[in-house]
């Protein structure tokens, strides 16, 4: 297939380009991601690939069927930047990476937790600049807190084990319960009990309509005191401007987040020489309790190996018609 990669890196091309020779397939890459002013780019190619911040609403879903592209995969687990029912009444199917290392996203989240409750992200600048001193460095242990992990599929089962193995008690929301998990010492509640209870907050489930602002100024009120709140998942799952409200309240004393609910303008580019615009991401950024990263939890080279090996795997069965192994699909509620 002769397929179009929009919003491509570097890291990208490498480990696609690793692959690419033991399939038959050829990819034109292109740096801009996919929107309505970019879609023209998929003429000519059998199929698209698409990563977080790509659009595939209404427009480029039409667009793409009058340019005769039936087939799309993404590069990425998370599909709510995908307008399923229209795709489907255009006959585009859809494939995705349902997993390609839950311990890499885990793995983040825990130095996210680590580095903001130890404080070492500061205490790195301070030596630098030869300043020894202790004074605004104390942090908290880890060990016995109780920690309150949202979603337990794979990354957030993951989670779950780093957590017990480092001697926490966890609570655990889910729709559904992995027995494996409570033989480990998981406890399964519901989202009252979590957030009352927990020191430590993880996020670990899907955006849909349901957990758009799960994290509210309702449900911050429900928290503890200080509590650490860590979100590697989707950006929407926190309303920035109530968690603003909460720090300044001290009502939130951690905030570590990979992912941000306006990140589409700002991650994955580099605007050191640009004016921020963006002005919750700018207060966020003064606060000396937050720590954020660009959306990086995933990049490790065991998953963009895994990335590439399952979205060329996925190019296979649609060429071949084969029955679509991560394949979505829209299905009435």
């Amino acid at each position: 297939m002769k397929v179009a990669f929009f919003s491509a890196k570097s890291y990208d091309k490498s480990s696609f380009d690793q692959l690419t020779p033991d399939f038959n397939h050829q990819f034109s890459y292109f740096e801009a991601k996919l929107d309505q002013d970019t879609v023209y780019l998929a003429h000519g190619h059998d199929a698209i690939c698409t990563f977080v911040n790509d659009h595939l609403d209404q427009k480029v879903l039409k667009k793409l069927s009058e340019l005769e592209v039936k087939n799309v995969v993404l590069r990425c687990a998370g599909y709510n930047q995908v307008d399923l029912k229209y795709a489907k009444s255009l006959g585009i199917r859809i494939c995705r990476v349902p997993a390609y290392s839950p311990e890499a996203v885990a793995e983040h989240a825990l130095a996210l937790l680590m580095t903001v409750v130890r404080k070492t992200h500061k205490a790195y600048n301070r030596v630098r600049e030869n300043n020894f001193s202790l004074e605004g460095l104390i942090g908290i242990n880890i060990f016995k807190q109780t920690v309150g992990v949202i979603g337990t599929g794979a990354i957030g089962s993951a989670f779950c084990k780093i957590m017990l193995g480092m001697g926490c008690r966890v609570l655990a929301v889910d729709h559904y319960e992995n027995k494996d998990l409570k033989k480990l010492g998981v406890t399964y509640c519901n989202l009252d009990e979590l957030f009352n209870q927990s020191t430590i907050i993880s996020l670990h489930c899907p955006l849909t309509p349901e957990t758009k602002h799960l994290i509210n100024d309702k449900r911050l009120e429900e928290m503890q005191s200080g509590v650490a709140i860590i979100n590697t998942s989707r950006g929407a799952l926190i309303e920035t401007k109530a968690v603003i409200k909460a720090l300044k309240k001290k009502k939130v004393g951690y905030l570590g987040i990979d992912v941000y609910e306006q990140e589409e303008d700002l991650f994955f580019q580099d605007l050191s020489e640009e004016i921020l615009q963006d002005e919750d991401i700018a207060r966020l950024m003064t606060f000396p309790n937050v720590l954020i990263t660009g959306h990086q939890a995933f990049l490790t080279r065991e998953a963009l190996h895994q990335i590439a090996l399952t979205t060329l795997n996925n190019l296979n069965e649609l060429e071949s018609g084969k029955q679509l192994t991560n394949e979505i699909t829209f299905k009435k509620a």
